[in-house]
């Protein structure tokens, strides 16, 4: 079962926050929020608070226990941008944009804990398995180069006659 939580116009940077949400993404919820707990940025704070309410809308709501619940997603869009001017030189005035974003939280107890080390360690997989895969193609490759070369004639031998 899926359980969600949206914090709305929170006043901090999408770039900024997304940052502190691919982190979180796949984790147990205990250790989110130890990650949460000990990141020293303005976005981890908005972002545990998003996931404090998850974990209680599935307590409350669903009636699912904490322990066994997993971050499915983490996003962050992009809200609308507070546009303000700051005065510059010779009565111009440049602008400053305040952007604002959406953060939206999954908890998931259905899914398999995926960490960063299982993550990278299937992506080294997939790199291995496609080297393999080149290789063995270019093998192919050379061994059937010879055939056609000995079967054409050359264009040389075409230009003479």
């Amino acid at each position: 079962m899926e359980v969600r939580s949206t914090y709305k116009y929170a006043r901090i940077s999408p770039f900024k926050a997304r940052e502190v949400t691919r982190e979180i993404q796949g984790l147990p919820v205990s250790a989110a929020l130890d990650l949460l707990a000990f990141t020293p940025k303005k976005a981890a704070l908005l972002i545990g608070k998003t996931l404090k309410s998850a974990i209680a809308n599935a307590e409350n709501n669903a009636n699912l226990k904490p322990d066994g619940l997993v971050v499915k997603e983490a996003t962050i869009g992009e809200g609308p941008t507070l546009k303000r001017i700051m005065a510059r030189a010779r009565g111009s005035a440049s602008r400053i944009l305040k952007r604002t974003s959406h953060i939206r939280i999954v908890l998931s107890d259905e899914i398999q804990v995926e960490t960063r080390e299982t993550r990278k360690a299937k992506r080294e997989q997939e790199k291995k398995a496609a080297k393999k895969q080149i290789k063995s193609e270019a093998a192919e490759g050379a061994e059937a180069a010879p055939e056609k070369t000995a079967t054409k004639p050359s264009r040389t031998a075409k230009a003479r006659k």
